[in-house]
């Protein structure tokens, strides 16, 4: 059921008010600090503290930075380079409060501690990603658009009026370059880096008429994070990445009144994958926090890790102005196929770490495709008058496959795996919407939005586990399988048979089993074990084998075991609907012709869904998320220290409420004994928050072309709702029963209570040239990695384990990255040369955590990394 708890809106108004208190305070500070010059005249006409405009489209239409009522962050091509930003998830080292994490190859987006780290084919994405202002729903492989870029932009709060579903956090917008249409624009650069990297990056414009052009940009890159392989065997560690990509842009202007754009794209990601690596065993052995372990001395065995990933679309803008109307429709088509075969481990490195056991193949196999469509029709108006209006109706639909094995190699008793394959699953949704503002006067403006969306999803595949119960002379248990060895390849979205309803024989369940396999490891038992019981006879083949030897069991001396028990994965069918509605309202006042102030109160949703299926019961359906944000802001441009400056704040308050924790369900009760013997993990509304914070943003010009961006948040969090099952300590030898914790008062996961980032930069002219530098200095202050906040666990037999104790530290302290980066572009402007540092303090942080019972697993930010690199521009 959906909950509809609201907590008393004083609380929220009385905290808004102490931050634009504060607000208020800073502003006046500033304005007298800065010695402004008494009010402007009512009609002047010129702002006489112009910086360099920054143009941005967070409101859907091209505007200036400063003319924008809410937080947006721009960071331009050149900036994003000479900062040695080289990967996408580098944009959070230049933007306070945004979060990027990489998990099996999806990337993971939270803003000011807003997002979603739920990564199945249900889930979806808490921040919306967009490529040229177009909707981007399966983020999946969004750095290989990461070149030949106009900007980013980061819109922040919640942005479900303009742009939709999963904009609970705020929007990522990658711009790329657009063509031109009477002259050259390309350019080629190569580049080296430590740690064996290197790529090439190039675009040439090609003007086909005085009215269109094509524009051909590609890259290729080579480059690893920095993991080091610290087993035995000779296996490549995770995060080695191959990469290459080409875009195709198309611009016409048909008319005066009417242009048509068109872009395509197609990239291929290669390498060794992205898993984490589980540190639970270290932290409990050596009783060291994670900062005191190195985390990037992985252990690798078994499974040599592999990752394919190719993604590719088409966009198109149509765009044609009438008297007083514009008319937009875009439309866009994307599509995902990504495979990887985790770089399978034994955790990290450590002082007194056991053996390796090399010949284990445990490990784990994704496959997902992805096709969506997108498409939009916007109105709005194009006239200087006192109302500005948009309306315009949106439609999204997904078609995926979605396949996971996780393999127990040399399952003892009686545990083999674990297949989620899904062949079917759909996600649809449709929104209408409009936005308008208008000037009560010069200097005064309202705003009002609306927008109404309807959305449903549905599932069909399998999903359970693997499991065999063989039985040795006597009916001993049991008799070991192995599965996965080398060259196994499992059959995923490749079955020939998804429908398991009636498969209740050991003949239909053993065929159902190898109907999983495609290709056996060479040292692999299932096949040979249960062909037998696959082609009708009994029991299935017993034998024993120095590696599947447990050393208790032997078979029985007619060479069949004394009983077969197979265990398959079970249907799953689901699907869910929702409608919500979205909104904004506000109002903007000039109190001079260089400073604007702004209050305003908007929402945005999170998609719901559903869960698994258990016993044949339908899927538990939660409700999507909600957050009503309060705000206000103030925008100032102003003139200080000889030159033009910028000084914007603004102070928020959140609602958050129907937030989705997991938790766990019953899926085995024993009504005899009125207790559960079976419980699985399950997503629930069952959380609400409280987020409230304050930004600034200050940028100076200097005298002799120094320029300086200061960018801070401050943000608090507080879970008012909350009551979910501790999984960290879940027993499983009890059926799965685990101990409740009450969430309440902790932060949300990837919070900072502060971050920052300073960029200070100079452009010195030279007689042969002219020469530039740059710093970026990020800071974030210790955040948690999970909703537990690393709390106390408190056993069901009421004793209290530290966090610690049990392997789960989970507080990442606060860390600083710096960037720095040198360039020198000749006389002529055609050439350029660059080196640069990224992290050259080698800070190791963790950026993600995935939490269980004997389950700590880390993604980290990636290693230090110094290049150089030559430019040519045409």
């Amino acid at each position: 059921m959906k909950n509809t708890t609201t907590r008393p809106l004083a609380r929220g108004v009385t905290r808004l008010s102490r931050i634009a208190l504060s607000l208020g305070f800073a502003s006046l500070t500033l304005l007298s600090s800065a010695a402004l010059q008494a009010q402007e005249d009512d009609n002047a006409e010129v702002n006489p503290y112009d910086i360099e405009e920054i143009i941005v489209t967070a409101n859907r239409r091209e505007q200036s930075i400063q003319d924008v009522s809410g937080v947006v962050q721009s960071l331009s091509a050149d900036e994003i380079r000479s900062a040695g930003i080289t990967e996408f998830r580098q944009l959070q080292l230049a933007v306070p409060g945004l979060s990027i994490a990489n998990q099996e190859g999806n990337v993971e987006l939270f803003i000011r501690g807003v997002g979603s780290a739920n990564n199945t084919e249900l889930g979806d994405p808490g921040a919306a990603p967009h490529l040229n202002g177009v909707y981007i729903p399966r983020p999946r492989g969004l750095g290989g658009m990461f070149y030949d870029l106009e900007r980013v932009e980061v819109n922040k709060g919640p942005q479900g009026t303009l742009y939709g579903r999963n904009a609970l956090a705020g929007t990522l917008n990658i711009i790329t370059k657009k063509p031109t249409f009477d002259e050259k624009d390309g350019y080629f650069q190569a580049e080296v880096a430590s740690r064996g990297g290197y790529g090439a990056e190039g675009a040439t414009n090609v003007s086909l008429s005085d009215s269109s052009a094509l524009r051909i940009a590609g890259y290729y890159q080579e480059r690893d994070y920095g993991f080091n392989n610290a087993g035995t065997q000779s296996l490549d560690p995770a995060g080695l990445q191959e990469d290459k990509g080409i875009r195709l842009t198309y611009l016409n202007e048909l008319s005066d009144t009417a242009s048509l754009s068109i872009v395509a794209d197609y990239a291929e990601e290669a390498g060794t994958g992205y898993p984490g690596t589980n540190i639970n065993a270290a932290v409990r052995d050596t009783g060291l926090r994670p900062s005191d372990l190195n985390l990037r001395d992985v252990r690798y065995r078994g499974l040599q890790g592999e990752m394919e990933n190719e993604i590719a679309g088409i966009q198109a803008v149509f765009k044609k102005s009438f008297d007083s109307v514009d008319l937009e429709v875009n439309t866009s088509f994307r599509t995902v196929d990504f495979y990887q075969r985790n770089a399978a481990s034994d955790g990290i490195a450590y002082d007194g770490v056991g053996a390796l056991d090399e010949d284990n193949f445990s490990g784990q196999f994704w496959a997902s495709t992805s096709e969506a469509l997108v498409a939009e029709l916007r109105l709005s108006s194009n006239t200087d008058g006192r109302l500005q209006w948009s309306t315009g109706v949106f439609g999204f639909s997904e078609d995926q496959e979605v396949g996971f094995f996780s393999l127990a190699d040399k399952g003892y008793c009686c545990y083999s795996g674990t297949e989620f394959t899904m062949p079917d699953v759909d996600g649809d949704a449709f929104a209408i919407y409009g936005d308008m503002t208008f000037d009560f006067s010069d200097r005064f403006r309202g705003m009002a939005g609306l927008r109404y969306t309807d959305e449903s999803k549905s599932r069909y595949g399998i999903g359970g586990n693997w499991a065999l119960t063989l039985g040795g002379r006597d009916f001993a248990c049991c008799v070991a399988t192995r599965l996965g060895t080398e060259g196994f390849v499992p059959a995923l979205l490749d079955r020939p048979n998804f429908d398991v309803s009636g498969l209740d024989t050991p003949q239909a369940q053993a065929q159902f089993l190898l109907e999983g396999i495609v290709t056996p490891g060479a040292r692999d038992t299932l096949i040979q074990q249960i062909s037998a019981v696959a082609n009708g006879g009994p029991n299935g083949e017993c034998f024993v084998r120095p590696d599947i030897d447990n050393g208790f069991v032997t078979c029985p001396d007619d060479g069949f075991f004394t009983y077969t028990n197979l265990t398959i994965p079970a249907q799953q069918q689901g699907e869910s609907e929702a409608d919500y509605t979205d909104f904004r309202l506000g109002f903007e006042y000039d109190v001079s012709d260089s400073h604007m102030v702004y209050a305003k109160v908007s929402s945005g949703h999170k998609a719901g869904g559903f869960n698994d299926s258990f016993q044949g019961f339908l899927p538990e359906v939660f409700e999507p998320e909600d957050i009503v944000v309060y705000e206000v802001g103030s925008r100032l441009d102003y003139e200080a220290f000889g030159g033009p400056a910028v000084f914007n704040a603004t102070a928020f308050y959140y609602d958050y409420s129907n937030q989705v924790f997991q938790d766990l369900t019953c899926i085995n009760f024993d009504v005899r004994e009125e207790e559960c013997n079976g419980f699985a993990l399950v997503n629930r509304n069952v959380g609400a928050s409280e987020l409230y914070g304050l930004e600034i943003e200050s940028r100076f010009n200097f005298e002799n072309n120094v320029s300086l961006d200061v960018f801070a948040t401050f943000l608090d969090s507080e879970v008012t709702e909350g009551v979910v099952a501790d999984v960290r300590e879940q027993d499983f030898g009890n059926g799965g029963i685990t101990p409740l914790i009450d969430l309440t008062g902790n932060k949300l996961p990837l919070q900072s209570d502060f971050s920052a980032t300073v960029r200070l930069a100079q452009v010195v002219d030279l007689s042969g040239g002219s020469f530039d530098w740059q710093i970026l200095a990020s800071y974030r202050s210790d955040y948690f990695l999970s909703q537990f906040n690393e709390r106390d666990i408190v056993l069901l037999s009421g004793d209290r384990l530290s966090a610690l104790e049990v392997g789960h530290p989970e507080k990442q302290d606060g860390f600083a990255t710096i960037n720095v980066g040198f360039g020198y572009t000749f006389a002529d402007g055609r050439y350029r040369i660059e080196a640069y540092g990224q992290n050259i303090t080698d800070e190791v942080a963790s950026q993600k955590a995935i939490v269980g019972n004997t389950t700590n697993v880390r993604f980290l930010n990636d290693a230090r990394t110094y290049g150089l690199r030559a430019i040519a521009i045409f």
